[in-house]
């Protein structure tokens, strides 16, 4: 929960909340959805039917062509993926699908990020080409890989490139690239994350197949991977636009019906999760951090033999080996956050001293857990964040995370831009990127980032805003209500599930869990009395029993525990009021 003091402001609505499309909803979800543009419930994307086709996807009827020989000619393939959930669920996706579309030989390989790094390198090359596969195909990396597509053309392989992340001035050289973010590309859902990708591919490789008779007029049904799909999405945290929505939407109800794969139902049991309640949110904080640790700490071949495994008792086994790796991420992430921010405090620095992008390394930081750490320390000092960790022969790589108003891959284009050499590699997104430099240059990169940042942003700008749906009436704090927001999603980054404010009298505070600060409130002004709890608060502020009055940001939630259900506030942000 961010420690600063941010300004809370209502979100403007976009559409009349009254329009005939939203007439018949209860009123408070009826501005919700005013407030995101929503002005009818078909523009929600729910529907597999309304699917963007893959027909305007560049690179897409290569890829095809290629997959198809491969297929007939029963050739080895290699899945190249990533060490973070959107790529294991495309490793996982690619390697389903291509099954089911008939491929004989299909496996996967994915970079220890310790040993060879992000992507389709050189020196990963080596170690696919060991196996002699016919065809590797990339998913969620793979559209900076110049010199590794490169090499495994060198060794007669060739290469399909399937990615989301931005291109830089140069592309692979493969024989094919499928990415909406490519230079060229029509089609429209631009945020479509890697998984989104590579399902697109097997959309189209199958109608290609069936076209030609490959089914004997039964193809099978790839919808049966969309809980994978949904889980990608979600946990990448790319914008949930229409298209987005409708295949986390689609792949929520597989999840609910118990038609999802025997590994993310096991990751579910063992996150404390109802499977038939299961929301966007849950797979983003739940799911996505247990298989992420695998990639973080070891290696996330565990994470994707989870996903895989069709025996459900053997993926309990793997999950429950996934939630101990969580556990100590955790362990590993609060000490280094704690170090951190004990580093700000020896600078004395207040918020209007601090650098505009701020950078962090310490020796013994952990190479898989700094984008988390750049992420915490980010929320409190709302700047852009890059936490830096050693890395090989006097290298340190960095995880960079931003705010709005601030695109870190483009910063970091700047960056290397005016200062030729001192960044030996870098990629990412809008709000998240990596990059590797040399331990000597840090201080000369630090310099250069803070301004670059002060170049783009304003003081005010590092000041965190909070948008709301604006205060609820107390008669709107029911059950009722809860569950109607639960099931209007899926919500998610861009479509923001709702969030409401208001002014409460504090009747009681008490610390569980250690950090957890759990709350009665009453709305000022009313009678109803109201549990609600803010995870992981300051215990050097919190509980504190000379407040009386406090200012609240949150979130309607259904609270369940022995059986009994009730209604709570999850909160956000929570402030003293005088």
């Amino acid at each position: 929960m961010s420690a600063s003091n941010p300004i809370i402001e209502q979100r403007p609505l976009l559409v009349d909340p009254a329009h005939p499309g939203l007439a018949d909803l209860e009123p408070v979800l009826a501005r919700v959805y005013a407030a995101r543009g929503i002005e009818d419930l078909t523009q929600l994307g729910r529907r597999l039917q309304e699917l963007l086709p893959d027909t305007h996807m560049k690179g897409v009827d290569a890829a095809v062509t290629r997959l198809v020989r491969a297929l007939e000619q029963r050739e080895k393939i290699l899945i190249v993926g990533d060490f973070d959930c959107d790529g294991a669920t495309s490793t996982t996706v690619a390697l389903l699908g291509l099954r089911m579309l008939g491929a004989a030989q299909v496996d996967y390989l994915v970079p220890n990020r310790f040993e060879y790094g992000y992507g389709l390198s050189p020196e990963i090359v080596e170690v696919a080409a060991q196996g002699q596969p016919d065809l590797v195909i990339t998913v969620d990396n793979g559209i900076s890989s110049i010199e590794g597509v490169a090499r495994a053309r060198e060794l007669g392989i060739d290469v399909i490139v399937t990615d989301h992340h931005l291109a830089g001035a140069e592309l692979p050289d493969a024989c094919a690239i499928v990415n909406p973010n490519q230079p060229g590309c029509d089609f429209v859902a631009k945020s479509t994350c890697g998984v989104g990708v590579i399902f697109y591919v097997l959309i189209a490789l199958r109608r290609a197949l069936n076209e030609q008779g490959w089914f004997n007029g039964h193809p099978p049904n790839l919808a049966t991977l969309l809980d994978l799909v949904a889980l990608g999405t979600v946990a990448d945290v790319v914008p949930l636009e229409r298209n987005n929505r409708a295949l986390v939407w689609q792949g929520l109800q597989r999840i609910r019906a118990g038609q999802a794969h025997p590994g993310l139902l096991a990751l579910i049991e063992v996150s404390g999760r109802r499977r038939d309640r299961i929301v966007a949110s849950d797979l983003g904080f739940a799911i996505a951090p247990r298989l992420n640790a695998a990639g973080r700490l070891e290696d996330m071949s565990i994470g994707i033999e989870c996903l895989l495994e069709e025996n459900y008792d053997r993926a309990l086994e793997m999950a429950r080996s996934l939630d101990d790796l969580n556990r100590e991420r955790r362990g590993i992430e609060q000490e280094m956050q704690q170090q951190a921010l004990e580093l700000l405090g020896q600078l004395s620095l207040n918020d209007r001293e601090l650098p505009f992008g701020l950078c962090l390394y310490d020796e013994y930081w952990h190479q898989g857990v700094i984008g988390i750490l750049a992420s915490r320390i980010k929320e409190r000092v709302h700047r852009p964040v890059i936490a830096f960790a050693p890395g090989d022969e006097g290298e340190i790589k960095g995880s960079a995370r931003s705010i709005n108003g601030f695109h870190i891959r483009d910063g970091l284009d700047a960056v290397a831009a005016k200062h030729p050499g001192l960044l030996k590699k870098f990629g990412g997104h809008a709000m998240a990127a990596g990059l590797t430099i040399a331990a000597e240059d840090l201080s000369a990169f630090s310099t250069a980032f803070d301004a670059e940042v002060r170049r783009q942003l304003q003081p005010e700008d590092l000041t965190q805003r909070i948008l709301t749906d604006g205060i609820l009436p107390e008669a709107a704090f029911s059950m009722e209500l809860a569950e109607a927001l639960r099931d209007a999603g899926p919500w998610g980054h861009q479509f923001p599930e709702p969030l409401f404010e208001g002014r409460f009298h504090l009747l009681q505070q008490r610390i569980v869990g250690q950090r957890h600060l759990k709350l009665v409130v009453m709305p000022e002004g009313g009678t109803l009395a109201l549990d609600a709890i803010a995870f992981n608060v300051d215990t050097l502020v919190w509980p504190d029993e000379s407040v009386q009055r406090v200012r609240l940001v949150y979130r309607l939630d259904v609270n369940e525990f022995r059986g009994q259900r009730s209604l709570q506030l999850m909160v956000d942000w929570i402030g003293a009021e005088g």
